[in-house]
């Protein structure tokens, strides 16, 4: 609990800092008799700084939970289709029934990330159990199989643009309020999975050590599918995939403190929140007042820490 009060410590100056700075100026101490600077506020710089910490958070916990389900710690829903797949179904919604509500989109995305995820699982089980870094290599491949076919229809459609949004941006300089709420399901989802901590702990003892405990597994996996794919897929809809957030935080915080979901879980949200809080903080600048997207920096930031995490051996 002492490296999850740390890490809500640190998200207090980051979030004052993310909530400062941008290409105008606000002094906070004004907000209540300036109404541009209270304009700002309230409607950039907190939705801004809630989407961020929120979207961090949500796919973290979604990457320890697949990796839970998949019993493989180098998985997480960037490498295994999930995104790929919520994309898919956004884009056939959007082609489909361009005039429907944000709601009815993030329900197709959703449905379609889950089944992209279900698919991963049965491919999975057909490799060899000693093979673990197959896993992900499978991932990998439908990932890039959905995304040529998420491609080539937006070619096709004139919809490049939006893809590219959606695929690997993670944007955050668009969110303003009224346009990043939906996160905030994300949030209950990854909240929802703490109060199953112990249930997935088993899960990824395997089906048979589970079931034979007395773990309702089926019941169990559908319930980590779901979050996953409900926190990807709002995920996308919202600012676009994030690589890496739910790969290396849950592999971080296992070194430190062991696979105690019910104890680990708040370090793995709140170290979450923070890595991506300080990349869209480091992006913002970086090239003042221009931004760089948090998912360019975590394609860098995250790839270096995921090569340390192979090459350095847990300290147990």
């Amino acid at each position: 609990m002492r490296l999850a009060a740390l890490l809500t410590l640190a998200l207090i100056p980051l979030s004052a800092l993310s909530l400062m700075l941008g290409a105008a100026s606000v002094d906070v101490a004004a907000i209540g008799h300036d109404p541009q600077a209270a304009l700002i506020f309230w409607v950039s710089r907190l939705p801004r700084t809630l989407a961020v910490l929120l979207t961090g958070a949500a796919l973290a916990v979604a990457g320890v939970i697949l990796q839970q389900i998949v019993r493989n710690r180098f998985v997480e829903p960037g490498t295994t289709g999930t995104g790929e797949g919520a994309a898919l179904g956004l884009l056939a919604i959007t082609l489909l029934a361009p005039g429907a509500p944000i709601i009815v989109k993030m329900l197709v995305a959703s449905a379609a990330a889950l089944a992209t995820t279900f698919l991963f699982l049965r491919l999975i089980r057909r490799l060899p159990p000693r093979e673990v870094l197959l896993v992900p290599l499978v991932g990998l491949i439908l990932a890039g199989v959905l995304q040529a076919a998420v491609t080539f229809i937006g070619w096709q459609t004139d919809l490049l643009q939006y893809i590219g949004t959606w695929l690997m941006s993670g944007e955050f300089s668009g969110v303003i309020a009224g346009r990043y709420e939906l996160l905030w399901i994300a949030g209950a989802a990854a909240a929802l999975a703490y109060v199953y901590a112990d249930r997935f702990v088993l899960l990824g003892l395997g089906r048979d050590a589970a079931t034979n405990l007395g773990l309702d597994t089926e019941r169990v996996l559908h319930l980590g599918l779901a979050v996953v794919s409900i926190v990807t897929a709002l995920v996308v809809v919202t600012v676009g995939m994030i690589p890496f957030v739910g790969l290396v935080v849950p592999n971080l915080v296992s070194r430190l403190m062991g696979d105690n979901l019910r104890q680990s879980l708040p370090v793995v949200a709140a170290g979450g929140a923070a890595l991506v809080l300080a990349c869209d903080i480091l992006g913002r600048a970086v090239r003042y007042p221009y931004e760089v997207p948090v998912g360019t920096v975590l394609g860098v930031l995250g790839s270096a820490l995921f090569l340390w995490l192979l090459y350095r051996q847990p300290a147990r």
